[in-house]
Parts: C-alpha cells; sequence; structure tokens
C-alpha cells in the first residue's frame, strides 16, 4: 500500500511523500544525511530570528547513549522506536536571549524547525517520526537542561521499513493504516472562528 498523501489540492511532492512510520529499517543514517537535517532545521525561520530550538540527538552507534535517551521516552514508544538508528529530543529557549522577555512563539518556532528537518529528510529517502510521549522531567534531568529551557517532544530518523516483522501487530497494523486528514473547511474559517473560509465551503 502506498503510504503517498491523497491531497484534495496539488501540493509539493515532498508533503505528498513525507509520513511518519513506526517501522525503521536497520540501516544507519549517514553523518552527512545528519548534517544536512540539522543545517534544514538550522535555517527556519523564528520570532525575531532568536532561532529558539535545540536539539539532543543520539545513534544506535554508540549503544549507551542511545539507551539513555531510549529511557526519556514513555515505554509505549520505547517499544518501536528503539529499532530506529537515531533519536532525537527537541528543546526550546524559554526566553529571549536578547531582553529576557517571555517567548510565547518558541514552540511554535522549534515545530517550524523540526518541520524543515522532516522535508530534508524526506528529499534524501529518509523518514522522521515525531513524538509527544516523552518523559520531559527525565530527559531534562538526565541531559542536565536548564530552567530557562523546556523538553518538549522526540522524534525518530531512520528508512522507513513498514510491515517490518519486529513491530508488535499494533505498529504494524498502524503503518498500514489509510491515511486521513480533516477538510479544510473545518480548519479554515473565515468571518468567525468555526465558520469556513468561502474559499473552503
Amino acid at each position: 500500500m502506498s503510504r503517498h498523501a491523497k491531497p484534495d489540492h496539488p501540493i509539493h511532492d515532498l508533503i505528498v511523500r513525507r509520513w511518519s512510520p513506526y517501522g525503521f529499517a536497520d540501516r544507519p543514517v549517514s553523518a552527512e544525511d545528519l548534517r544536512s537535517l540539522f543545517e534544514a532545521a538550522r535555517w527556519a525561520a523564528s520570532s525575531y530570528n532568536e532561532q529558539p530550538w535545540r536539539f539532543i540527538i543520539a545513534t544506535r552507534d554508540d549503544p549507551a547513549a542511545f539507551e539513555r535517551l531510549l529511557g526519556c521516552l514513555v515505554e509505549p514508544n520505547q517499544a518501536w522506536a528503539r529499532l530506529a538508528p537515531v533519536l532525537a529530543l527537541g528543546v526550546y529557549q524559554k526566553t529571549f536571549a536578547r531582553n529576557g522577555n517571555d517567548n510565547r512563539v518558541a514552540p511554535h518556532d522549534l515545530g517550524l524547525a523540526v518541520a524543515q528537518l522532516t522535508m530534508e529528510a524526506t528529499a534524501r529517502g529518509l523518514s522522521v517520526h515525531q513524538m509527544a510521549g516523552i518523559e520531559p522531567e527525565k530527559a531534562a534531568a538526565t541531559y542536565n537542561v536548564p530552567d530557562d529551557a523546556q523538553v518538549t517532544t522526540a522524534f525518530a530518523i531512520g528508512y522507513e521499513s513498514a510491515g517490518d516483522s519486529r513491530l508488535a501487530e499494533g505498529y504494524r497494523e498502524r503503518d498500514a493504516a489509510e491515511r486521513t486528514r480533516k477538510p479544510l473547511n473545518a480548519l479554515v474559517f473565515g468571518d468567525a472562528f468555526g465558520t469556513p473560509h468561502s474559499l473552503f465551503e
């Protein structure tokens, strides 16, 4: 089954091909590719060019480091993420370096950086699976994350292997399930929140 999106309107092929597998092939990601993925994240837009995102990464090439980061995920995510060759934590700085004020859009900017990383990964034949299921306090303690930074998400990077027999059946079923999205008229509003814009009625 193709994992490509089925958009209602034309979109870039990278977006069509992007998806979040649970199954990852037993194949390392090259250092060159990893550098380019995080370079793509580095060039994301951010409020006042603050670049509040920070990343902590580990690869299976270093088993001790990999297990350390894996242990910061909730157990259901550990079950499949242990098969990925690369794991990362997404962190954001809570305040602006220029004045110490609260940066309320820092989580948004972290998300944009990861989105750019994900598109670069897709262009290189890699997949990224993002996770909310982490233990933020454990991660912060494990990596000495300062109080003005927040561990928020995690993601796995690798070559997809949908239907991987090493995965529990439930995860294989999710990888095979049809991809769906809410219609645009439920997401894009005009005169009032909840009222579709006329473009999408």
